[in-house]
């Protein structure tokens, strides 16, 4: 059972004109944000010219390089010189009664002007969107929204002095080291705590994640791959207290994906021996496999080892197809990393973890809860995203 994704948007009380109908503020913010997208996406052409007034466009914004130095917490806040930037949360989490649940909480920031000439508060130098989504696994239902905005009077937002992200009433912040999580929407929410049990693990070398062959194809990536959650979901009106394990993703960029790359497979796995596993393989247009992909395998004390290309490999198994969207979908996985003693099997908790979020991003995925096998015993849980299979080439979106 899915329930459909619902766009909402962080406004003001609506006012109207007795001598004139006018739109209300959520169709012309709608308006104005496509009227946006629409020419950042199409404005440049595929000639030689319309390549260089695009690389004109993102030199504007800072590049993600080697040798960036990072501090925490300073680096959980906003990074507005880039003009890509996401925060990402997902966890699963179990009620008193044992019934299981995962859940997602994303908040996008995506630069539009990075020196807006209009000093207003309307003028729009960001857009902001967010997807919150809940797995009710033992019920195999799926739960998703999305949200649209920009910063206006304060509908939303990215705090680049200290962390804090919003779009309307959801957020994300932190509470010491803490980080807190709030969403409601439409009888779905959460509220949890998430305290971090080992610290900030750095993904990529020397500072940065290459993920194209040019410099500026790149990103700054680290993640808190274990914290401790507690608090409440509200899943069809009805609380749940709950207990489990997040992750947290932070990245920010400006060119980050090549054209050429179609979209990619991304694992978080957390053991239950007390490692966890990122890895990620991105997907050319070609059907190869892009020699970027990479991975980070994280022991029981925290430190970090690098998996470059070749030292791993993602195995496609079962497919399942999405009713709505057509996307063909691998919901298991063979994962193999020989040199460290590494085979596990990944199989969705369930199937259908969809989430078609086409009135915000634009993009229909695949994100949700996954149960971990190992050759050797290993155990555990974790999150999936897949993209690029219903259609949209993620490196276009990204150019």
């Amino acid at each position: 059972m899915r329930k459909k994704s619902r766009l909402s948007f962080a406004r003001r009380p609506l006012s109207r004109s007795r001598a004139a109908p006018i739109l209300p503020r959520p169709i012309i913010a709608l308006c104005c944000l496509f009227c946006i997208l629409f020419f950042l996406s199409h404005s440049f052409s595929t000639t030689d010219e319309g390549q260089r007034a695009k690389d004109s466009f993102t030199e504007d914004w800072r590049q993600a390089r080697a040798g960036y130095s990072y501090s925490f917490p300073r680096d959980h806040a906003s990074h507005e010189p880039y003009r890509i930037e996401w925060w990402y949360y997902t966890g699963n989490l179990t009620a008193r009664d044992g019934r299981r649940f995962g859940y997602q909480l994303t908040f996008f920031r995506t630069g539009v002007v990075p020196n807006p000439k209009n000093p207003s508060r309307w003028a729009v130098r960001d857009l902001y969107m967010a997807h919150f989504a809940i797995s009710d696994i033992d019920r195999e239902s799926f739960h998703s929204f999305e949200r649209l905005s920009r910063a206006g009077v304060g509908w939303a937002g990215a705090d680049s002095a200290a962390y804090r992200v919003w779009n309307g009433n959801w957020e994300a912040k932190l509470d010491g080291q803490a980080h807190l999580l709030a969403a409601r929407d439409a009888g779905f929410a959460l509220e949890l705590r998430l305290a971090p049990s080992k610290p900030e693990v750095i993904h990529g070398q020397n500072g940065v994640s290459q993920k194209g062959p040019s410099e500026g194809n790149a990103s700054h990536y680290y993640s808190l791959t274990r914290l401790a959650s507690t608090g409440k979901l509200v899943v069809d009106g009805v609380e749940f207290d709950v207990t489990g394990a997040s992750w947290m993703d932070h990245e920010f960029g400006t060119r980050i994906l090549e054209l050429e790359q179609f979209g990619w497979d991304w694992f978080s796995i957390q053991l239950d021996d007390g490692r966890e596993l990122m890895i990620f393989q991105i997907r050319r247009s070609d059907g190869s496999v892009d020699p970027r992909s990479s991975g980070t395998l994280i022991d029981r004390e925290g430190r970090a080892i690098h998996l470059a290309f070749g030292e791993f490999s993602l195995s496609p198994r079962d497919r399942w197809t999405s009713p709505a969207s057509r996307a063909a979908y691998p919901t298991a996985w063979t994962i193999e990393a020989p040199a460290h003693g590494l085979s596990l099997s990944v199989t969705a908790a369930f199937k259908d973890q969809e989430l078609r979020a086409t009135e915000s991003t634009g993009v229909t995925y695949w994100e949700g809860s996954i149960e971990v096998s190992g050759r050797a015993g290993e155990s555990g849980r974790g999150y999936l995203e897949m993209t690029g299979y219903s259609g949209e080439s993620m490196g276009a979106i990204f150019q």
